[in-house]
């Protein structure tokens, strides 16, 4: 890996969004800006990083549009959503449990929820980086932000 292999930008498909609340448009915007502060993200077999990165959904696929800084294309990544659709669905019904729970649970019935939730989190991201090799390395930092952004494509997608 080298210090080009990074992402430098990352868009989302305005289409691809349902509205969102103002936690989940924050959500978005602050795992934009961890992704691009410190991001592993090298295609394989292919130098020309550091990359542009554009996300959506497409007929029930994922599409990952990566170009050069200067907006060459070089590779786009098609992956099925059909294998996240388990845990994104379990990770959002969790989460809808955890702003329930922030109302009127103990701290330990928000901890054991929050644990949950963070679980199915890694559970998604390590599911991403299979689902990426041979196409592109990922650390698991990265792996957990775009997962992040992969749920709020789903949401609509």
């Amino acid at each position: 890996m080298t210090a080009r292999d990074r992402l430098i930008d990352i868009t989302l498909d305005e289409t691809s969004l349902a509205a969102a609340s103002a936690d989940a448009e924050h959500e978005r915007r602050v795992a934009i800006f961890d992704l691009l502060e410190g991001n592993v993200f090298a295609m394989e077999g292919v130098d020309a990083g550091p990359y542009r990165l554009a996300l959506s959904v497409v007929d029930q696929r994922l599409v990952f549009a990566v170009s050069t800084d200067a907006g060459a294309e070089v590779h786009t990544i098609i992956l099925s959503l059909a294998p996240f659709r388990k845990v994104i669905r379990d990770y959002f019904l969790v989460c809808d449990s955890y702003q329930l729970a922030i109302r009127q649970a103990t701290p330990a019935q928000i901890e054991a929820i929050d644990m949950g939730r963070r679980g199915l989190h890694n559970e998604g991201s390590e599911l991403l980086v299979e689902r990426l090799a041979g196409k592109v390395k990922i650390d698991f930092d990265t792996a957990r932000r775009l997962f992040t952004l992969i749920c709020a494509l789903h949401v609509r997608g």
